[in-house]
């Protein structure tokens, strides 16, 4: 019981924006690249003339509203550096693998309403971008590393701002852009990445967590630090970007 409690806390108390506009778009735009024709078929029997890209973001957005305060759980899992995800348990309320996991379920039972498609669709289209932020798989001890109060170029942060937006955004280019730039592969690449679930998706983000706090007791994090990690935020978004293609092109195929 005491664990539950603790695992809710954490939840309640996370309140994370991913990987900001900018990166869930830039995710949306890689994925668009790499659907099926029967996909971008369905996706515009759904959505019409929006993107995925223009969609990326509705699950924030929606943080606004209180009455989808019950989704904030599904933005991020808990797996402490000692423990699987199996033997942290998944909580009552839900996690990002639990939700991934679900919707695509319900998306391949060809059994929702449009809306009800729509609805399901958005939320993967934003969290599988989540899951591939390292923070959003947290250690269970400071909130993603949204406790973790730090300078970023010398201006108030904390880690799991500079890792949702701060990179990101700090680079001053489109989300156009960053899809361009970044969404070039080796021969077999896309089908290797694609064949893969949302379990190991996360355990790469673990794996990647220790890096992600590596600053060497400095309070102010500036080119060196983003030097360090940028081949990984762009591998992480591209990685994202061919994964949500590939599950959307598996749901409709």
């Amino acid at each position: 019981m005491k664990k539950i409690v603790t695992i809710l806390a954490l939840f309640i108390s996370y309140n994370a924006i991913s990987w900001g506009n900018v990166g869930h778009r830039v995710v949306g735009e890689v994925a668009q690249k790499h659907l099926s024709k029967k996909a971008k078929k369905e996706l515009h029997r759904v959505f019409e003339h929006e993107s995925l890209a223009y969609n990326a973001n509705w699950m924030d957005h929606m943080k606004s509203e209180s009455k989808y305060d019950y989704m904030k759980p599904w933005h991020y899992c808990t797996i402490p550096d000692d423990q699987t995800y199996a033997e942290a348990g998944t909580p009552h309320e839900g996690d990002i693998i639990w939700a991934i996991n679900n919707f695509t379920g319900q998306l391949k039972s060809d059994t929702l309403t449009v809306d009800e498609e729509r609805f399901a669709l958005r939320i993967l289209i934003h969290l599988v971008g989540d899951i591939h932020q390292p923070l959003h798989v947290g250690n269970g001890e400071d909130r993603g590393g949204n406790s973790v109060k730090i300078n970023f170029f010398w201006k108030d942060s904390n880690l799991h701002g500079i890792w949702d937006s701060g990179m990101i955004e700090g680079e001053k280019l489109s989300f156009t852009e960053w899809a361009m730039f970044i969404d070039h592969n080796e021969t077999g690449e896309v089908e290797e990445l694609q064949n893969s679930s949302p379990l190991d998706w996360a355990n790469e983000s673990k794996a990647m967590r220790a890096s992600v706090y590596e600053f060497n007791g400095k309070d102010n994090l500036t080119y060196n630090y983003v030097h360090t990690h940028r081949k990984n935020v762009e591998r992480r978004l591209k990685q994202a970007g061919i994964r949500l293609a590939g599950l959307i092109n598996e749901i409709y195929e």
